[in-house]
């Protein structure tokens, strides 16, 4: 039995791997002094031959040169066994000292591959990293609403604390006119003819005779078309029409309070002529509404302090800038009134004056003054409203643009009494305003051939009665009757007389003495114009569906308007009467019934002789 110490293995020989053994090849430990060594002896971290013990380096599956035991080298004799002592001695601390050297570096490896290996706390420092994440970014949102939220709550707190402790600039106040403000002044009236028309409306009265009106005014024909309404319109609610001095009205007591725009195209019927009540709030409103246009400045309106006109502010419209102006009514209005203590929406101002709302062109927009016997008025023009009105058949119509005939017209004139004679006699209508408190309507016939005219006539102040009117050669007679015994129908709308006419209740009348006989005879003797070439053609109409040219003739106190259409028909024949409105007999081709003679009132009694004896007992 052999005491001998067992020398340690050869390390040196054991590290060097036998050439032809690839199982080795790549886990042979370097030397000592090789540098490599640290970073050879220990794998990476994502080796998998160190990963596990299930998995192990090499086909032999042992996991290093440096860790292999004796029975690992197959029980082969090392280089070590034949050595001496004191190279087996030198060798073993050698070998000690590369296996503590090897140690270390592999508990080296080991935590730094452990602190690599260390994912589930990274992996958990990560989530907790991305999980943090929105929270941080919702924090942030949090934060930007909450200035932005605290921003428009200092923006509205300075905005309210602004309005608070604003103060408006003081007005200008009230001084004389300059020199440009007094020639617009006085150039209104001027520049409201030049302008022809404008759209107006107007309140006047308060309470219960409060008026409105609506409409337009023709400054260069003088003309008003307007739609009264209001609590206070009275008789005069509905259309009204003015030219000049002549008014009638299309009455419309069904209509409702408030007033609209008038149709631009006026209806034909129910016209009549119409006088102002005394004292009407009516009257002084439309004449001040005529008299608001002239031809030439008006001279009295200076810029003198002591004439009362006065620039008082400045207002802005769409229409633009406008200088108010306190000045007196234009020479010719009516004056205002300063005792009226009434107030309203269309209150003037305080001291009773008359208030204009001029343009930079001496345009007027609006007035607002005091009227005796209306109360406080304003009106409000509209510039821009500016449609060309067609007057009623009672005021004449389109005034047209009087010519000398043409050879044309001037024949169909000519031929007119053949005509008429080969028609032998048409239907009537007859529409006359005879007075402010005369509106006549008729309907009859009329014969060229006999010289005879038979019609019932109605008055619009008296719708229950008629008087039947004959004529002929001999003249005129009338007979007063019911409305039941001389045909019936209507005031507006009467029917025509009855045949046989009645035989009794007639009276005889001079022709010529008033305008209704003067319009019959004139149809009844129609052709007869008077002097050729006295003739003038106003313009050209349409009546019942017919063209034709309207022709004047006579004298100027009688002057007669000829409606004859292109075949040489007469279809309307006008009077202009003494209240200076229209009247017209609308003539429809037809043949007529023959007429009787109109008859005679009996003749007097001759009375005796009274004789110059004196009778008995006579002293």
């Amino acid at each position: 039995m052999d005491t001998s110490p067992t020398p340690a293995p050869d390390t040196a020989r054991t590290a060097t791997p036998r050439p032809d053994d690839p199982s080795t090849a790549r886990t042979a430990t370097p030397p000592p002094d090789d540098p490599s060594a640290a970073r050879t002896a220990t794998p990476p971290p994502d080796d998998p031959g160190t990963g596990s013990g299930r998995h192990r380096t090499g086909p032999a599956g042992s996991a290093s040169a440096t860790s292999r035991t004796p029975s690992d080298t197959g029980g082969r004799p090392t280089a070590g066994r034949t050595s001496g002592g004191a190279r087996r001695a030198t060798v073993g601390r050698k070998t000690d000292d590369t296996r503590r050297a090897a140690a270390e570096r592999s508990l080296a490896g080991n935590r730094a591959t452990t602190r690599r290996d260390d994912t589930p706390d990274t992996a958990d420092t990560t989530g907790a990293a991305d999980t943090t994440g929105p929270s941080s970014a919702g924090r942030r949102r949090r934060t930007v609403l909450l200035l932005l939220g605290l921003t428009a709550v200092t923006s509205a707190t300075a905005l309210v604390l602004g309005l608070l402790s604003w103060a408006p600039d003081p007005p200008e106040p009230a001084r004389p006119l300059t020199l440009a403000e007094g020639e617009r002044l006085a150039a209104v009236r001027v520049t409201n003819l030049r302008d022809l028309r404008a759209g107006v409306r107007v309140t006047a009265g308060t309470g219960a005779a409060r008026i409105e009106l609506v409409g337009w005014v023709d400054w260069s024909r003088s003309l008003l078309y307007l739609d009264v309404g209001g609590p206070g319109a009275g008789a005069e609610r509905g259309l009204l029409q003015k030219s000049g001095p002549v008014l009638v009205i299309r009455p419309d007591p069904a209509a409702v309070p408030t007033p609209a725009a008038p149709p631009l195209m006026p209806p034909a019927d129910r016209w009549r002529l119409h006088r102002l009540a005394p004292g009407a709030h009516l009257a002084p409103v439309l004449d001040l509404l005529l008299d608001l246009a002239a031809d030439r400045p008006d001279p009295t309106t200076r810029t003198a302090p002591s004439d009362g006109a006065r620039w008082i502010a400045r207002e802005t419209v769409p229409a633009g800038p406008l200088d108010v102006i306190q000045a007196p009514l234009p020479t010719g209005a009516p004056a205002a009134s300063t005792t009226i203590g009434t107030t309203s929406a269309a209150t003037p101002a305080p001291d009773g004056q008359t208030r204009y709302w001029l343009d930079q062109d001496a345009r007027l927009h609006k007035l607002v003054t005091p009227l005796p016997g209306a109360g406080p008025v304003t009106m409000i023009f509209n510039r821009a409203d500016r449609p060309t009105l067609r007057p009623v058949d009672l005021l004449g119509g389109r005034p047209g643009l009087p010519r000398a005939l043409t050879d044309a017209e001037q024949r169909r004139l000519d031929r007119l009494p053949t005509r008429l004679r080969a028609h032998g006699g048409a239907t009537v209508t007859l529409t006359a305003p005879m007075g402010t408190d005369t509106n006549l309507r008729a309907a009859g016939w009329l014969s060229w051939t006999a010289r005879t005219a038979y019609l019932a006539v109605a008055d619009l102040g008296v719708p229950d009665r008629r008087t039947l009117l004959r004529r002929d050669t001999a003249g005129l007679a009338r007979a007063n009757l019911p409305a039941a015994d001389a045909g019936g129908g209507t005031a507006e709308a009467p029917a025509r007389p009855p045949l046989p006419p009645p035989a009794a209740g007639w009276r005889a009348s001079r022709p010529g003495r008033d305008d209704l006989s003067v319009l019959v005879d004139a149809a009844v003797a129609a052709g007869s114009v008077g002097q050729r070439g006295a003739a003038v053609r106003v313009r050209e109409d349409v009546t019942a569906g017919r063209t034709v040219d309207v022709i004047e003739s006579g004298p100027a106190n009688a002057r007669l308007r000829y409606w004859i259409d292109r075949d040489g028909s007469l279809r309307r024949l006008e009077l202009q009467t003494d209240a200076g409105a229209w009247a017209y007999l609308d003539l429809q081709p037809a043949v007529v019934p023959r007429l009787a003679a109109n008859p005679r009132p009996a003749a007097p009694r001759p009375s005796a002789p009274r004789s110059s004896a004196p009778r008995p007992g006579a002293r």
